[in-house]
């Protein structure tokens, strides 16, 4: 999946307006217009969508979590690096953040999807990928995830 299509997916599965994105951008620092926004939206197939990369994707993700959660205070001497390739086991760690979901609610939300996962496999996600237990967010995954979470905020 593209950074688009989840954008796109997350976005309608929460019903999230147009200047509340804009504004998750603007916490992060990034200056962005409705119209712009638009051009993140359109489909690969729609003429002027614009390819969301990894950086936009994260300070997108950043600032929705700073919206939904509130700004926190790094730890003294902490820097935070960004990112260099955003992968869907971050984007699903950065949305299970933003909206302060715990396991059990994951699991729920891919259950819905029609997805059944184990408490294991579940935090298999989110390890370190240097991790033996270790497990790639593929595609189907987060398909699964977008689909649940439809299911569990719009009905």
């Amino acid at each position: 999946m593209s950074n688009n299509d989840i954008m796109r997916g997350f976005r309608y599965a929460l019903d999230i307006k147009d200047s509340e994105m804009v504004e998750a951008f603007k916490i992060s620092g990034y200056e962005l217009t409705v119209e712009d926004l638009k051009n993140f939206l359109k489909k690969d197939s729609e003429e002027g969508q614009v390819k969301c990369n990894d950086r936009i994707m994260t300070l997108f993700l950043d600032g929705f979590i700073t919206l939904k959660r509130g700004k926190k205070e790094p730890k003294e001497g902490e820097v935070k690096k960004p990112e260099k390739k955003l992968t869907n086991n971050m984007i699903l760690k950065k949305m299970q953040i933003s909206l302060n979901l715990r396991s059990d609610d994951m699991l729920k939300i891919f259950k819905a999807a029609g997805l059944e996962l184990s408490n294991s496999e579940l935090s298999a996600l989110f390890r370190n990928k240097s991790h033996k237990n270790y497990m790639e967010c593929g595609d189907k995954f987060m398909r699964n995830f977008l689909k649940g979470l439809t299911i569990t905020y719009r009905g």
